[in-house]
């Protein structure tokens, strides 16, 4: 069990350390150019692409456990099927966010009060980037459909090559052609497309196979459309549970002035980093999860919660270690404002404490998303959010003020991974 964790971990980190590699050098951009809004810019953009796509996140996600337990049934024809019903809903939806554009803008916008400088380039940047939302879309269904196909390193193909792509792309337009925000999304837009044509070669020289076993009658087929869409129900609204906890936290770091929104993006970074770190480890748990409860090997799946949950808190310590003893070198990297890093550090406390306190949630996510118990992973996101989250960060504003919106976003993770711990039991281990 160790090799088959590692074998779809491995890669997963890797791909999934890309993403907040990209963000990273994108925030290190943008602190170092001279004005301050420029970051803030870009962390306001991209927090309502997080609404969008944070939002879509079933297309990947309720892909990943549908055919992986298809594949661990055999059933060969309905992992194609899959794939093929996913991407037509990909496409209908990134269509739909282009035409509606200026509704979303609007609507992003409002939830965030910002020095109008911030909201120009922000605005900037949006107009460009919302034509990759098709792409961006259909990368999702193509990464979860091949992780339900037990292959994690071809979505590390399609990570390296947006991210590195978008990375290469942002250092031209930035330092040759001394754009701002909008250099930003043009190299996000360009290299989502060039990952977009790379994931569909790789279908066409790997999955041949599968590829001559789609039907139009059985992709549109209405059972299956309705089964897609009630196992993507949950996964929405719990996704939309999530995104309003961050987008609330973007919007109230705003509140408290645009030094407190840079250094709470840059803090942000380490967040990212830890869960896509450990989430290389929730993806293989998923994958592995519902090949064996597709094949109906329960005690398979409990030996897949046990050696998963082992190496991704062996790693969540491990981030914290680093934290504490480089916290604040890895600051510097992503502003070269003292004042900026000196307000940092005053919070980092909170960076520290993230790996321990939100590994738990993570790798359960992967389990119950594999399992397709999806109703859970929604209940818990809403408990959390709003019964935890809300009341604790007004409880606690006023006399800690940034110190209580972290301290409420840490007792919203540790509560997600509780719940699911309890729920677990019965679920998995009866």
């Amino acid at each position: 069990m160790n090799k088959e964790i590692l074998r779809l971990a491995i890669p997963n980190i890797i791909t999934s350390l890309s993403v907040p590699l990209l963000s990273s050098v994108d925030t290190a951009l943008m602190g170092h150019l001279e004005e301050v809004y420029y970051l803030g810019a870009v962390a306001v953009g991209s927090m309502v692409f997080n609404m969008l796509y944070w939002g879509f996140g079933f297309l990947r996600m309720g892909t990943t456990g549908l055919t992986a337990q298809s594949y661990g049934s055999g059933n060969a024809e309905d992992t194609a099927t899959q794939l093929g019903r996913s991407l037509l809903v990909s496409l209908a939806l990134g269509v739909l966010l282009v035409l509606l554009q200026s509704v979303i803008f609007e609507l992003g916008l409002r939830l965030v009060e910002t020095s109008a400088q911030v909201e120009k380039h922000a605005r900037i940047y949006l107009s460009i980037r919302i034509y990759a939302a098709p792409a961006t879309l259909a990368l999702f269904v193509l990464h979860g459909w091949f992780l339900g196909m037990q292959n994690a390193r071809f979505p590390l193909y399609l990570s390296l090559t947006a991210n590195f792509a978008n990375i290469g792309l942002n250092l031209l337009f930035l330092r040759v052609f001394d754009m701002k925000a909008d250099g930003i999304a043009w190299g996000t837009l360009l290299a989502q497309y060039m990952s977009l044509g790379l994931g569909f070669l790789l279908l066409w020289f790997f999955y041949k196979t599968q590829l001559k076993q789609l039907s139009w009658k059985r992709i549109v087929d209405w059972l299956g459309m309705k089964r897609l869409f009630s196992v993507n129900r949950d996964i929405f609204l719990r996704t939309m549970a999530l995104v309003f906890t961050f987008t609330f936290f973007t919007a109230q770091s705003a509140k408290f002035g645009d030094q407190i929104l840079a250094i709470n993006t840059v803090l942000q970074q380490f967040w990212l980093i830890t869960a896509y770190g450990i989430d290389g480890f929730s993806h293989a748990a998923e994958s592995l999860t519902g090949k064996y409860l597709g094949a109906s090997q329960k005690d398979k799946v409990r030996s897949v919660i046990r050696t998963s949950f082992t190496w991704g808190m062996g790693v969540a310590f491990c981030l914290s270690i680093v934290f504490v003893v480089f916290g604040e070198t890895l600051v510097s990297l992503f502003t070269n404002k003292p004042e900026l890093v000196a307000l940092a550090m005053q919070y980092f406390a909170w960076t520290c404490l993230v790996p321990l306190t939100s590994c738990v949630a993570f790798l359960w996510d992967g389990v119950f998303l594999g399992a397709t118990e999806t109703k859970h992973l929604r209940n818990t996101m809403f408990f959390a959010a709003f019964v935890i989250f809300l009341p604790a960060f007004y409880a606690t504003r006023q006399p800690l003020g940034n110190h209580g919106l972290w301290l409420a976003m840490t007792a919203f993770m540790l509560t997600r991974g509780i719940i699911l711990s309890i729920q677990s039991r019965k679920l998995f281990f009866q």
